[in-house]
């Protein structure tokens, strides 16, 4: 399973880390992702990292400002998020995908940037 934390609201141009602890499973051998959900966007691909030493990618709207990690002796993953805007607004998942199509999907939290 996959458990989040962090989140909350944050004012515009703040930053949030937002965590996820793996367990139960193999995590080093599974791609890490973080998605998030808004009612004006839909689900979204954030940022995408490797399982054993892989490289990282974001989407065009958070480069620069979010930042994808892991830790594999941890099972742990983060997303760091700095120069928050109000078009973050959403719910984040983090969520680990393997070569063989298996999923676990974290619990999801919210995130708002709001003054």
């Amino acid at each position: 399973q996959l458990v989040q934390s962090g989140g909350g609201l944050v004012h515009p141009g703040g930053s949030l880390r937002l965590s996820c602890a793996a367990s139960g499973f193999p995590f080093e051998y599974y791609t890490l992702n973080w998605y998030r959900r808004s009612p004006e966007k839909g689900r979204e691909l954030v940022a995408t990292i490797g399982g054993r030493g892989g490289g990282t990618n974001y989407a065009d709207s958070v480069k620069g400002r979010f930042t994808i990690s892991r830790d594999n002796a941890k099972n742990m993953g983060w997303l760091q998020m700095n120069s928050l805007r109000p078009e973050d607004t959403a719910v984040y998942y983090c969520h680990a995908s393997s070569a063989d199509t298996r999923e676990i999907w974290g619990q999801g939290t919210q995130v708002t940037v709001s003054s």
